[in-house]
């Protein structure tokens, strides 16, 4: 574990939300504030359909490098908001990003609670990496190298994405049944690992309890298939968990469950706590973070080795 210097945290962030979330507390605000000169050209799509959340369809925007000669890793970029609210649009700059190092990436649609509760999020997302896979010849991107990236709510569901299997079940219906929809590598920012711990601080309880549909005491079965920790099994994606120690909505102590899970089944990764960051840092340590995630995936990914 790496104990970084103190970081800056983003002061709205750290406004308790007893209700709604803002959706810009959900990610560090500063990722998308700068971008690199993209080295490459990229081709940028929006609104493709990937799927069906009950009749609903689901889009997602893929950023690709102009002319890939071979087919590249893919990285799913997965916006935060409480489960309920956000939007992928919210990351464009991420994906424009990671395609300009090499990856097909693409920011994904999701139902949102109330109105659609777990599992349905997890279906969402689960039914956007089988589509990437079966549409691999089509983007050129490599079927067996898919990471995911998300931001709170977001790295709750890149975590799902990361530890379930298939035998594990809330695939959905939304289409494209014949592909895993386990990824390779995820990089989660703050992202709650244990729902109906007692550590899940008060105003985050009834957010939760919208997401489930109930409190812990009512489905704690429910809250136990709804964590990414009940999932941690020899064998599953390598995680990068970056997590403020003064975080309001999601403690630290959610990431050294995870971490401590990860251990015990030799699951490889690594997790840096920032000292008194919150829900989101800005400034020097988000550089860090940036370069961090782009050179977790770049290893886990095998960028660049086909």
């Amino acid at each position: 574990m790496k104990f970084p210097v103190k970081s800056a945290c983003l002061a709205a962030c750290m406004i308790p939300a007893i209700c709604v979330i803002p959706a810009a507390c959900m990610i560090p605000a500063a990722l998308h504030a700068q971008q690199p000169d993209a080295p490459v050209e990229i081709d940028l799509v929006r609104d493709v359909v990937y799927g069906k959340g009950g009749e609903l369809d689901l889009h997602l925007d893929l950023a690709c490098p102009k002319d890939l000669s071979e087919s590249a890793p893919c990285i799913v970029v997965i916006h935060g908001g409480a489960w309920r609210q956000g939007d992928k649009a919210m990351h464009t700059r991420e994906i424009r990003r990671f395609a300009s190092q090499g990856y097909v990436s693409a920011s994904i649609q999701y139902r949102f609670c109330p109105e659609y509760r777990f599992p349905a999020q997890v279906e969402d997302v689960k039914c956007a990496v089988r589509y990437l896979r079966a549409h691999a010849d089509k983007y050129k991107l490599d079927p067996d190298r898919i990471g995911a990236v998300g931001f709170s709510a977001g790295a709750h569901l890149s975590m799902m994405l990361g530890t379930m299997d298939a035998g594990d079940g809330f695939e959905g219906d939304g289409g494209w049944p014949d592909h895993s929809s386990k990824v390779q590598a995820v990089v989660a920012f703050f992202g709650p690992t244990q729902l109906g711990a007692d550590d899940i601080p008060i105003p985050s309880i009834p957010l939760v309890a919208d997401f489930i549909g109930g409190s812990k005491d009512e489905m704690a079965d429910i809250y136990r298939a709804a964590s990414p920790l009940s999932y941690v099994s020899t064998g599953d994606a390598p995680m990068l968990l970056l997590q403020g120690t003064e975080d309001v909505l999601v403690p630290y102590t959610q990431a050294v469950k995870m971490v401590t899970a990860m251990t015990e089944k030799d699951v490889p990764g690594r997790v840096e706590f920032l000292i008194d960051a919150g829900h989101g840092w800005g400034g020097v340590e988000l550089e860090r973070s940036i370069d961090q995630t782009s050179d977790f995936f770049a290893r886990y990914l095998r960028l660049g080795k086909n």
